[in-house]
């Protein structure tokens, strides 16, 4: 219902086939995304950082795709897009770097390849473990938070400083970015984040809410 609602009031599109949903998270309440992305008919890419999680979304069938390769991942998305297939494909990655690949590949071709995006990572506990920074590897990730959990909290406030960069200039080109209610926005925000409402207050978010704006 998000999904296909996000379609109507961003795209005024009652048809999702070859538009392409980025996201990320395949853990609990986020491992719905890559079968609503098929059951809405889109292209849906969904980074994840914890293999684990890729496998049993692969394993019960809710994701249809994995891949670790960026390459890979954007010769899927293309392909898929062109051909308007449904497709759940999982990122085995950091979705700061989709993000990132997805800025540059606008940047070299002129190509803007995703039409809606949104964000599923626990930022309602991003230093404990809800939000791994993309300057380390997973497993590194978690020897960091054990070891130096001060170090591991700048590294992510720097991760969500980029993450909202690559986000802020898709959006500015036409995608339609909006906040899973996960406190993403928020602790951007406190990360010093660009992700305030121009002309607005310091409360309101330049993204809107899937609560009030989509499924209200």
């Amino acid at each position: 219902l998000t999904v296909v609602n996000a379609g109507r009031r961003y795209l005024k599109a009652e048809d999702l086939s070859g538009k392409v949903f980025v996201t990320s998270g395949l853990g609990g309440m986020s491992g719905a995304q890559a079968k609503a992305a098929v059951i809405a008919g889109c292209v849906g890419i969904i980074a994840e950082v914890d293999e684990a999680a890729l496998l049993k979304r692969h394993k019960q069938g809710w994701l249809m795709e994995i891949s670790n390769n960026l390459d890979h991942c954007i010769a899927r998305l293309r392909h898929a897009r062109k051909n308007k297939i449904a497709l759940s494909l999982g990122y085995h990655g950091n979705v700061v770097d989709l993000w990132e690949r997805l800025v540059y590949e606008l940047d070299t071709t002129g190509e803007l390849l995703v039409d809606l995006g949104s964000d599923q990572t626990s930022c309602h506990n991003p230093f404990s473990g809800g939000y791994y920074p993309v300057q380390l590897g997973f497993e590194e990730a978690k020897q960091l938070l054990s070891t130096n959990p001060g170090k591991f909290r700048t590294l992510v406030q720097e991760s969500l400083k980029r993450h909202v960069a690559a986000i802020n200039k898709l959006a500015d080109k036409g995608m339609f970015f909006w906040d899973y209610g996960n406190a993403f926005l928020l602790e951007a925000q406190r990360a010093g984040a660009d992700v305030e409402k121009r002309g607005a207050n310091k409360t309101e978010f330049r993204y809107p809410s899937y609560v009030q704006h989509i499924m209200g």
